[in-house]
C-alpha cells in the first residue's frame, strides 16, 4: 500500500507498482489513514512519505513506527526528500527485519527502487546510500575488526543489495563476496544458522548501530 499526500507521487507509485505486477490494496494521503489501512489490509509492504499533513514534519515516520509497534512483522519503506539520520535510527529501532528508508529521488531509478521494495518485503533492509554513508561514519568497536574490503561489502549489503549485486558493484566474483560475508558474520559474532538472510539483516544492523 502507498501513503503520500502528493497526488502526483501517490498516483505515480501506484502506476509503477501495477506495471511491475504488484497489487496496490490502498492509497492514502495522511498518517492515521496509513496506520488504519496497514492494520486492516496487512499488505506485503507499506510505502509511506515522511512528511504528511497536518504539520508536514514527521507524521509519516511516526505512522510507520506506530504500525510496527502494533504489527511487528509489518514491512515498511519510508520515503524522504532529505537525509535525516534520526529518522533511520527511529525506524531501525522498531525491529530487525523488513525496514527501508530511501530518498524520493531513488524512485526514478526504477530497477533499483523495485529491488529495494523486494528486499524489504522479503524481510531485509534497504537504506539509501546517502543514509548509509552518514550512519557508517559512526562505526565503532564492533566493526573495527573488519577489513576495508569487508566494510565495502557490508555497506553495499546495507543498501539492500544481494550478493550478486554486491559482486557486480565491486567487480569481483560471487564466490569472493560469499567468502567476505562469512568472515563478516564470524567477526561480528553471528553464529551459523539456517536463515542466511536473517544473519545479513543482523550484520547490517550491528554495523549501522555501532557507536
Amino acid at each position: 500500500m502507498v501513503a503520500d499526500d502528493s497526488v502526483l507521487l501517490r498516483e505515480g507509485l501506484q502506476l509503477l507498482l501495477a506495471e511491475a505486477g504488484h497489487e496496490v490494496v490502498a492509497a492514502v494521503a495522511d498518517g492515521p489513514s496509513y496506520v488504519e489501512a496497514m492494520l486492516a489490509h496487512r499488505p506485503d509492504l507499506g510505502i509511506v512519505d515522511v512528511r504528511m499533513p497536518p504539520s508536514h514534519t514527521d507524521e509519516g515516520l511516526r505512522a510507520a513506527v506506530a504500525v510496527r509497534q502494533a504489527w511487528p512483522q509489518a514491512r515498511v519503506l519510508v520515503l524522504s526528500q532529505y537525509v535525516v539520520v534520526s529518522y533511520a535510527d527511529d525506524l531501525l529501532a522498531t525491529g530487525e527485519e523488513g525496514v527501508g528508508y530511501l530518498l524520493k529521488d531513488r524512485v526514478s531509478e526504477v530497477g533499483e527502487f523495485l529491488a529495494s521494495l523486494a528486499e524489504v518485503a522479503a524481510g531485509g533492509t534497504a537504506l539509501d546510500p546517502l543514509v548509509v554513508r552518514q550512519l557508517v561514519e559512526r562505526r565503532g568497536d564492533p566493526v573495527r575488526a573488519l577489513t576495508p574490503r569487508e566494510r565495502d561489502v557490508l555497506t553495499l549489503m546495507a543498501e539492500g543489495r544481494s550478493n550478486a549485486a554486491v559482486a557486480d558493484a565491486m567487480t569481483v566474483s560471487l564466490g569472493a563476496v560469499e567468502k567476505h560475508t562469512q568472515r563478516i558474520f564470524a567477526k561480528l559474532g553471528l553464529p551459523p544458522d539456517d536463515d542466511q538472510s536473517h544473519r545479513r539483516v543482523l550484520a547490517v544492523l550491528r554495523f549501522l548501530r555501532a557507536e
